[in-house]
């Protein structure tokens, strides 16, 4: 995981997308990346995540929440793009549950450019 360089901003890009099918290797990867992030010396960013060709099944996007529970203090922002409007709904619903998701800045895209765009930019 590097750093993203957008208009200016800097943004960190996670891509859980093209898993298909392949839970195991998803919940590998999210697992990771929280260890990783989370060894970081850097602050809190924007993060921009594409779910593009995956398939979210319930034990997906309950590993998800777990991952951004785990990273929730290095996350400024949060972009997802490549979600299903029922999948967005159900993401939504998850973080509105979870105590240590309250006040997240979450926002859902078709287009990556214009996540990328929210995401350096001074709007909330």
């Amino acid at each position: 995981m590097f750093p993203y360089y957008y208009k200016s901003g800097q943004l960190f890009g996670l891509h859980f997308g093209s898993f298909f099918n392949d839970e195991e290797g998803l919940i590998a990867l999210m697992q990771a990346e929280a260890a990783f992030l989370n060894a970081q010396s850097h602050g809190v960013t924007g993060i921009w995540i594409d779910f593009y060709q995956t398939k979210l099944s319930s034990r997906v996007l309950g590993e998800f929440i777990h991952y951004l529970v785990c990273v929730r203090g290095r996350i400024l922002k949060l972009a997802v793009v490549g979600c299903s409007m029922v999948d967005r709904w159900r993401i939504r619903r998850l973080v509105q549950k979870a105590e240590a998701l309250r006040g997240l800045s979450l926002r859902f895209y078709a287009d990556p450019e214009e996540a990328k765009t929210w995401l350096v930019s001074d709007r909330g």
